[in-house]
């Protein structure tokens, strides 16, 4: 069942950030350093970084721990999509887990991310919650070949991030993921550069390119699944702008992805070309938002048959990703 928390809970463990970094300092020498950079294949694979450390996290799990955070791999908590939600009750810094268990979560999540990715998710963490100590993972299938699928999944407020060496394949990431952060004044916002790019994009547009591309309210935020090559998109379709202006909407794009490892990178471009390429995208601008009455607009979407990815930056941060060739 999950647990829809927005602040922790009361039950767990309050280890603050510096406090974690420090507790799990001394255990590192027990699990080994490792290298978690992400290889340059195209898309991840058991072998990756982030999958081989999640299998070693799934192989120290007691038949205690596996009850509450291990599930089969068609579990319906897999395929939830939500800004603000704990996937399992246990905190990462509850006394749930041992100090080298919560050494293999951090590399994990390091070998999922950028190293800048990996520096702005630990900050949102902190702004938002109370650090990484208060968030949540669950693990779906069990490692190793032939055994229909292994996932490794963190949640908490304004996140979701998913490793899955490919076990779905197809599907960037292993299925939708979320990123946020709470500051409401936009520029202080920690993805504030991904609003940006996209602005880069607005303001090349003419008049009447920038009417079709202009949409009053946006739809619910959680509206985020493929709809394939039959889908409607909003906005201005991506294939009628310039050459100039698709390179500001393939910035915007690497922008979004810049957090990520680069075999995930790499994935989703592959994806989307398999999808028909960055012309099917439509980019649509929602004006009913705006936070400093700049014009700068902080809700904004691409989309198409393969590709969504929702920016919400009004109040605060709550955005989506979500590239497959169909829906997990």
């Amino acid at each position: 069942m999950a647990h829809d928390h927005t602040n922790g809970c009361s039950d767990c463990g309050n280890l603050s950030r510096r406090d974690f970094v420090r507790s799990v300092g001394g255990a590192a020498l027990a699990v080994g350093a490792g290298s978690l950079s992400g290889s340059l294949y195209a898309a991840p694979s058991a072998k990756s970084a982030a999958e081989t450390v999640a299998a070693e996290l799934h192989g120290s799990l007691t038949e205690a721990q596996k009850k509450m955070v291990a599930f089969g791999f068609d579990h319906p908590l897999r395929k939830k999509i939500s800004a603000n939600w704990a996937i399992t009750k246990p905190t990462i810094g509850g006394d749930f887990y041992t100090a080298e268990q919560r050494v293999l979560i951090d590399k994990v999540v390091r070998g999922m991310m950028s190293e800048d990715g990996y520096d702005r998710v630990m900050q949102q963490m902190e702004d938002d919650n109370g650090g990484f100590s208060e968030y949540h993972i669950a693990l779906f299938g069990e490692p190793g070949k032939g055994k229909g699928g292994f996932e490794f999944e963190l949640t908490g407020r304004h996140l979701t991030l998913r490793a899955d060496g490919n076990s779905v394949e197809g599907a960037a990431f292993g299925g939708p993921i979320v990123y946020g952060h709470g500051l409401s004044n936009p520029k202080k916002q920690l993805y504030y550069y991904q609003t940006q790019a996209a602005d880069k994009v607005f303001k090349s547009l003419d008049p009447k390119q920038a009417a079709a591309a202009s949409i009053g309210k946006e739809p619910k935020e959680t509206a985020v699944l493929l709809s394939g090559k039959k889908g409607s998109f909003p906005g201005i379709n991506v294939g009628e702008l310039s050459k100039d202006q698709q390179q500001l909407v393939m910035a915007t794009i690497k922008t979004v992805l810049n957090p990520y490892r680069a075999e995930d990178v790499k994935e989703a471009l592959n994806v989307l070309k398999a999808g028909g390429g960055l012309k099917t995208l439509n980019m649509a601008f929602y004006t009913a938002a705006d936070l400093d009455n700049d014009k700068v607009w902080d809700v904004w979407r691409l989309e198409g048959p393969t590709w969504v990815s929702f920016f919400r930056g009004a109040p605060h941060v709550h955005a989506y990703i979500n590239v497959g060739l169909k829906n997990v």
